[in-house]
C-alpha cells in the first residue's frame, strides 16, 4: 500500500511483491504479520478449507502456525500438508479445490521467508487478482481494526499428498516410452530432496543420483539459485565426471529446474521453452503456448514453425496464469525457468518439465547437446542488473534515444533495432534496472551491450 512521507513504511509494505509475499526474518516478516495474512487471506476467500505448506527453512513452522491461528479465528479449516515444493502445494489447491498458502522465499538466502498464495483451483493471486486488497485487510489487523475472531474457528487436518502429486508428475509422459538415462539432480538442500526421488523412484529405467539432498534451510553447499551460473558449477562437473546424460537443477522451493547436457554445458530457460513446446505441439497440435517477454525470439520462432500460435506476456507467474486461463493456452515458458501447463492448473513444476525433457531425450535418441542445437539461434547478454537513482528516468532517456526503432512497454521497454533487441525493466523490489539483450552472434551482442549500459549509467 502507498504511504505518504509522513508515515513509516509498514512491515507489509517491505513485504508484499507484484506476484509474491517475501522479506527477512524476523524483522520484515514475522509471526504477527503471518496470523495477520492468515486472517486476511481467510476473510478474502472466505472458504471451507485453506491448504498450507512450508519448505525447509528453520523459520517455516512458526510462520505457518501463526498464519494458521489466524486462518482458523475466521472459521475456516486448514488443511496441513507439511513440508512440500510449491508445485506440490499448488497440486493441492488444484485436486482439492482450495486456496493455498506455501510459506517459502524460494531462491532467497536463509534469513527469507516469504507466501506464495493461490486461489482454489491453483488460480493466481497477485497486483492484479487480490494482493492489494489481502495486504490492506491484513494491515488493518496489524493496526488493531481487523475483524474478530469467529465464535466456531476452524480446526487443523494433516494431509499427506506427496505420492498422489507424484502419480500427477508421471501422468504427463508415458513412461514405458523413456529409454535408460542417467540422471543427476542437484535439490541444492531444497524441497527437490522431498519430491524429486518420490518422482523418480516411479521411473524404473532412469538411474537417479541426488546432489544435496539433505533438506536444510541455512543452504550449506550452495544458495537455491541455479540461475546464477556459479551455483550450477558442482552439477556441471558431475555430469562430466559421472558420464550422466543430463543435469537437473532446482531452487529452493523446487517449482524450476534448469537443465545440464552431457557435456556439462547449462541450458538457458529460454531454449528448454522451446524444446519443451515441441513436445506440447506434438500432443496438442495447433496450441496457443506462452512466453514471456525476456525469452529469446527462438521460442516464438519454433512455436510457430510448429504449427503453434505463440503470444508474449510480462515475466511472473501471477500474470502468466492469468493470461493462460483468458487464452486457452496449453503451455508457457519463461526465461527465468519457470514452466506452465494448462493440465497442471495452469500452474508450473520443474518436476513436469523435467519428465517432458527426458521423454523428449528418448525419443529423440540423441544426446542433449544435440538436441539443443536447432532451438539456440541468437546470442543473449543474460540479466544485467544496473542500480539507478531514477529508474523512471533511464528509461525515457533510453526510449528518446532509440525512438526510431519498435518500442513497446509491456513490462518495462522493450527496444527491437531489427536484429537485435534488448528489454530494460525495473526491479520489483531493488534501485535496480535489468537489461536482457538477444543479437546474432556474440560481437554484436557484446557491442550493443556496451552501448545500452553506457547509456543507462549517463543519466
Amino acid at each position: 500500500m502507498p504511504t505518504s512521507d509522513s508515515q513509516p513504511i509498514s512491515k507489509l509494505d517491505a513485504i508484499v511483491k507484484a506476484y509474491d509475499i517475501r522479506g527477512t526474518v524476523p524483522d520484515q516478516f514475522d509471526t504477527d504479520v503471518a496470523y495477520a495474512l492468515g486472517v486476511a487471506f481467510a476473510a478474502f476467500t472466505r472458504v471451507p478449507h485453506i491448504v498450507v505448506g512450508h519448505d525447509m527453512r528453520p523459520s517455516g513452522p512458526e510462520l505457518v502456525e501463526a498464519f494458521a491461528r489466524g486462518v482458523m479465528e475466521q472459521g475456516i479449516d486448514v488443511i496441513h500438508l507439511g513440508l512440500a515444493s510449491t508445485d506440490l502445494l499448488y497440486f493441492a489447491a488444484g485436486r482439492l479445490d482450495a486456496p493455498g498458502a506455501m510459506f517459502t522465499a524460494s531462491h532467497n538466502p536463509a534469513q527469507y521467508n516469504g507466501i506464495k498464495l493461490c486461489l482454489s483451483g491453483a488460480r493466481p493471486v497477485g497486483a492484479d487478482t487480490g494482493l492489494p486488497e489481502i495486504q490492506a485487510s491484513a494491515q488493518a489487523v496489524l493496526d488493531g481494526r481487523g475483524p474478530l475472531p469467529v465464535q466456531r474457528p476452524g480446526r487443523a487436518t494433516q494431509r499427506n499428498l506427496l505420492s498422489a502429486f507424484a502419480d500427477h508428475v508421471i501422468s504427463f509422459i508415458d513412461p514405458s516410452q523413456l529409454r535408460p538415462l542417467k540422471v543427476v539432480a542437484d535439490t541444492a538442500n531444497g524441497m527437490g530432496g522431498l519430491v524429486v526421488p518420490a518422482v523418480f523412484e516411479r521411473l524404473a529405467v532412469i538411474d537417479l543420483e541426488i546432489m544435496y539432498g539433505e533438506l536444510d534451510g541455512t543452504f550449506p553447499n550452495h544458495p537455491a539459485d541455479p540461475l546464477q551460473p556459479a551455483n550450477q558449477r558442482d552439477l556441471q562437473a558431475r555430469v562430466v565426471s559421472g558420464g550422466f546424460d543430463v543435469g537437473l537443477a532446482f531452487d529452493g522451493d523446487a517449482d524450476r529446474v534448469f537443465v545440464v547436457d552431457e557435456q556439462g554445458r547449462g541450458i538457458s530457460g529460454s531454449t528448454t521453452t522451446a524444446l519443451l513446446a515441441t513436445s506440447v505441439l506434438r500432443k496438442h497440435p495447433g496450441a496457443t503456448i506462452l512466453y514471456n517477454l525476456i525469452c529469446s525470439r527462438a521460442v516464438p520462432e519454433v512455436i510457430r514453425e510448429h504449427g503453434g500460435v505463440p503470444i508474449r506476456t510480462k515475466v511472473g507467474h501471477s500474470f502468466i496464469k492469468q493470461i493462460m486461463a483468458d487464452t486457452g493456452a496449453v503451455f508457457g515458458g519463461e526465461h527465468s525457468a519457470h514452466y506452465y501447463f494448462l493440465e497442471n492448473y495452469r500452474a508450473d513444476s520443474g518436476l513436469i518439465a523435467s519428465m517432458l525433457v527426458l521423454e523428449e531425450l528418448s525419443r529423440g535418441q540423441q544426446d542433449l547437446s544435440i538436441l539443443r542445437k536447432p532451438f539456440e539461434r541468437y546470442s543473449s547478454s543474460g540479466e544485467i542488473n544496473t542500480q539507478v537513482n531514477d529508474a523512471d528516468a533511464v528509461l525515457k532517456a533510453v526510449a528518446a534515444q532509440f525512438a526510431s526503432a519498435g518500442l513497446d512497454h509491456l513490462d518495462g521497454l522493450t527496444v527491437d533495432s531489427g536484429p537485435w533487441w534488448f528489454n530494460l525493466r525495473p526491479s520489483n523490489t531493488e534501485p535496480l534496472l535489468r537489461l536482457n539483450l538477444e543479437a546474432p552472434n556474440r560481437d554484436e551482442c557484446d557491442q550493443h551491450v556496451a552501448e545500452v549500459l553506457a547509456l543507462i549509467t549517463s543519466v
